[in-house]
């Protein structure tokens, strides 16, 4: 999944990440959104940034790979690995509906889906109930718009094409209430753009529909690619440089139980 800015990037960003040669099967094409901060983002020189860009550049280190990141858009992301334009999508929330047209590593990180209002919101609290006949925005595409038009079927479900576009309708008095990420709030929360608005609290997931967590997408089928992937997340969690890149972004472990 901006800077909360939306951007636009016509190349993609190649990055050599071994210190050797890399084979031709070890160049692997990574696909992000590019637009979901602080995971990842474009910076002002069109260099993309975030936590899943730093953790993917050390797994493909401690792979010995060499990767190229590439924006794409997240709603047809997964239409995009299938097609074959990506080896991998980073970013994916691991479902069982998903799991049927990917491949998954397993979590590399994981977050509770939490619900944000403008601070004159009068919206008590994060029920059903409390949302009722509410406009509630979510991305299009997500476990945010799923859990919303199961859950929250008494509300205005609009789903947006990013996060940002519905994080701009709410801050114009379009919207009545978010539906997204809690780290992905709290930080919005945090810069200019999200000083009109106020995090009303988090929720419970629903594990049929929110998954163990976040992974990486692999094209159906690709287990090698995805035991390389594990243990290179396994092995950056024992040497200290998850916890390294974690501490850059977040004030807490945000790999969950």
């Amino acid at each position: 999944m901006r800077l909360f800015g939306r951007f636009v990037l016509a190349a993609s960003v190649a990055l050599t990440l071994a210190s050797g040669a890399a084979s031709a099967q070890d160049k692997l094409r990574i696909g992000t959104e590019g637009a979901y901060p602080p995971f990842n983002y474009a910076n002002a020189d069109g260099t993309l940034g975030g936590f899943d860009i730093d953790l993917g550049k050390a797994l493909c280190a401690e792979m010995k790979a060499e990767c190229e990141f590439t924006v794409q858009d997240f709603d047809g992301s997964i239409p995009a690995l299938q097609a074959g334009k990506f080896d991998a999508i980073i970013n994916i929330t691991i479902t069982p509906e998903r799991a049927e047209k990917v491949e998954f590593t397993h979590k590399y990180y994981q977050t509770p889906p939490a619900i944000a209002v403008p601070k004159d919101s009068t919206i008590a609290g994060t029920s059903p109930d409390d949302l009722k006949g509410k406009a509630l925005g979510v991305q299009t595409a997500t476990i945010h718009q799923k859990f919303a038009e199961q859950k929250y079927a008494g509300s205005t479900v609009k789903a947006y094409p990013t996060g940002d576009d519905a994080r701009t309708d709410m801050a114009n008095g379009r919207l009545d209430a978010m539906m997204d990420g809690s780290i992905i709030l709290t930080e919005w929360l945090k810069k200019p753009d999200g000083a009109c608005c106020k995090l009303l609290g988090t929720l419970t997931a629903d594990p049929a529909i929110h998954g163990p967590g976040v992974g990486i997408a692999l094209q159906k089928g690709n287990k090698e690619l995805a035991g390389k992937f594990n243990a290179a997340i396994d092995a950056l969690r024992a040497n200290g440089k998850y916890k390294e890149i974690n501490d850059k972004y977040f004030a807490f472990d945000v790999y969950g139980n």
